[in-house]
């Protein structure tokens, strides 16, 4: 009775994120109850294993008494403090150094969010403000690329590069513009990483050029592994490359760790893996594994000092009421210290054999390539191995594969295009690694027997 009414609420009250609202008022809410480790419990009793880690956030894992404690404590000692009026608080000051110290390079400088959308905003407003006051206003175009996300806001809807977050919302705006994915499978280049390089690098000065030159254009912004996009993973020296010519052309280089960042890939930043270091560095999910909302913008001591010699005494006009909220550093120091204390390996171990056990699958009639870094994965399905096409749309692939997946007691994501997408939490066992392997093999084997994806391999 609680369940079936808690769906008629959903249904009459809950508008859900990036859904069908008459699609979802159909199908009903899936309600979950509780979780502990990397097993979460709906409200049936049903038990699956989190393969997707709530939304790529919940990296350390559920049910960590712990971070509770931080967050209960914080609450009952100083459950809010604001960092206007040059006000702070003890977990958001020690939050902020603790960041800078394992951060590349000079990223010395943290402005908190409320998560990753208002941070690429954030980047946005600062990297105007830089340009600015370094006498250069003209450098207002700003570049990303083809199937990126970086954020569901208003300005980073626009710089985020998948048609859904587009449709209807009259964006990207002219100032936001966009380059080709390195997406090696699908590359017209090639497979090849040097053809692969060669080709973005040859986007990226054609894109400048049409847009005026260097010194029109302001930054560009990419993740080290593109995330909803379909996990797209860069070849080898790829971001390296991009970091370099931005540096040649003076434009900033942003990178968008929200998904990518604490252990996601193996380090605490995937940057870490070409020992690059950008202009400015987004993160969230991870940051506080998604116990409580928190992002973050990590900025170079260049920027951070031409943006403040440049305002002098002037009041910089860029807050949020919750920014460096007390809980949510609390949290995030907490979760810092259970990564450093062993999740961070058991994450690399645990990737090792995800990656292992997914290319175990490459022999599947469906599947046409498996790619990933550590905890970050996916598997892109096809009807044709040798032409490489997909699933066809009839079909419905990320309805019916999700469901198949819950069905059988994993949640993994589901891409429209036949892309699944695995995040583990990185506290997971060997034991539950396989399981995640074996019920996406069930999972693959129905839907090889659909009769619509019968007849397309046909």
């Amino acid at each position: 009775m609680l369940s079936n009414s808690l769906i008629e609420l959903d249904r009459a009250h809950w508008v859900h994120p990036v859904a069908s609202y008459r699609g979802h008022e159909k199908a009903g809410v899936r309600v979950l109850r509780s979780a502990k480790g990397a097993t979460v419990t709906d409200a049936t009793g049903r038990q699956l294993i989190d393969g997707f880690a709530g939304l790529w956030c919940v990296n350390a894992g559920y049910g960590h008494d712990s971070i509770v404690e931080a967050a209960a404590n914080q609450m009952r000692e100083l459950p809010y403090a604001t960092g206007y009026f040059g006000l702070g608080s003890e977990p958001a000051i020690r939050l902020a150094a603790a960041l800078a110290e394992r951060a590349p390079g000079d990223l010395d400088h943290v402005y908190f969010t409320l998560g990753g959308s208002d941070a690429i905003d954030s980047t946005v407003r600062f990297i105007r403000y830089y340009q600015q006051a370094r006498g250069k206003p003209q450098k207002d175009q700003f570049i990303s690329i083809e199937q990126g996300y970086h954020g569901s806001s208003t300005v980073g809807a626009g710089l985020t590069a998948l048609p859904v977050f587009h449709a209807g919302f009259g964006v990207p705006y002219d100032w936001q513009h966009k380059i080709p994915s390195h997406y090696t499978y699908r590359n017209p280049a090639g497979s090849e990483p040097a053809a692969v390089i060669a080709a973005s690098l040859a986007a990226l000065r054609a894109k400048v050029d049409a847009l005026g030159g260097p010194e029109r254009v302001a930054a560009f912004y990419c993740e080290p592994i593109q995330g909803s996009g379909g996990v797209l993973v860069p070849p080898p020296g790829w971001i390296k490359a991009m970091r370099d010519l931005c540096r040649e052309l003076d434009i900033l280089f942003v990178a968008d760790e929200v998904i990518t960042g604490f252990g996601r890939t193996g380090p605490l930043f995937a940057c870490e893996d070409e020992g690059i270091i950008p202009d400015l560095m987004t993160t969230a999910k991870g940051l506080t594994a998604g116990y409580v909302p928190m992002g973050a913008v990590l900025m170079s001591s260049n920027v951070y000092n031409v943006i403040a010699d440049g305002a002098g005494a002037a009041t910089i006009g860029h807050g949020y009421t919750y920014s460096a909220h007390p809980v949510s550093a609390a949290v995030g120091l907490e979760v810092l210290r259970l990564y450093e204390g062993g999740l961070l390996d058991n994450g690399r171990k645990a990737g090792r054999r995800l990656m292992e056990g997914l290319r175990s699958l490459a022999d599947h009639p469906l599947v046409g390539e498996v790619r990933g870094r550590g905890m970050l994965a996916a598997v892109e399905l096809v009807i044709d191995k040798a032409r490489k096409t997909p699933l066809p749309a009839a079909s419905l692939p990320a309805q019916r594969i999700f469901d198949r997946a819950w069905n059988n007691g994993l949640i993994i994501r589901a891409f429209g295009n036949g892309v699944l997408g695995f995040a583990p939490p990185l506290c997971c066992t060997e034991a539950e690694i396989d399981a995640i392997v074996e019920r996406t093999r069930a999972t693959l084997d129905e839907t090889l027997a659909d009769p619509d994806v019968r007849a397309a391999m046909a």
